[in-house]
């Protein structure tokens, strides 16, 4: 089944996969608590604004995934204190759905004393609480639900996120949060 980007959230680990018919020469590179998506030595040239961006973030006691550059607002929103909740429903509501061939939904999730997944679609905005593994996904699975996601460190929650049986993995992320105020961060390529 293709069901595109997704995110998967859970109380203390978070993990982001690109997924792509269309574009699959993209990795992911970590730089300080940042983590980029963007296209490999040997991908074509495009203008789509869609193919790279942060898709992961540290901010204080919070971490931030997603699969576009709402990623960098709601990080900037946390940081000036607003509630992770927030941050994440103004930021998505703001952006709104990507303006593509296929109305693309964006996906957002934070991880920290409080965890929020969160998707806006053509049709709707839904923030969620998580107290469980949840996952959302820019296709078939575009409302958050419960997932089996059993991970308990960044790298582990990076590969097997590019592992899950769905179509087409380019790369995938992993946060996790190892206490209060400290996180860590893994990428998987694939290679």
């Amino acid at each position: 089944m293709y069901i595109g980007r997704f995110i998967v959230v859970g109380p203390d680990v978070g993990a982001y996969r690109v997924s792509s018919r269309s574009f699959p020469n993209r990795k992911a590179v970590a730089h300080g608590e940042t983590v980029t998506v963007g296209p490999t030595e040997d991908a074509p040239e495009t203008d789509n604004p869609y193919i790279a961006y942060n898709c992961a973030r540290v901010v204080g006691d919070t971490a931030v995934i997603g699969n576009g550059s709402q990623v960098d607002p709601i990080a900037e929103k946390i940081e000036l204190g607003y509630p992770a909740r927030d941050a994440l429903a103004e930021s998505l509501l703001a952006l709104d759905y990507e303006k593509d061939d296929y109305d693309t939904p964006r996906i957002a999730g934070t991880v920290g004393e409080e965890s929020y997944i969160g998707i806006v679609r053509r049709d709707a905005l839904l923030v969620k609480e998580v107290t469980e593994p949840t996952l959302v996904a820019t296709y078939e699975k575009d409302t958050p639900e419960a997932f089996d996601f059993d991970a308990a460190d960044a790298e582990t929650a990076a590969s097997a996120a590019y592992d899950l049986d769905f179509e087409h993995p380019v790369c995938g992320v992993g946060v996790a949060r190892n206490d209060e105020n400290d996180f860590s961060l893994a990428v998987e390529n694939g290679n």
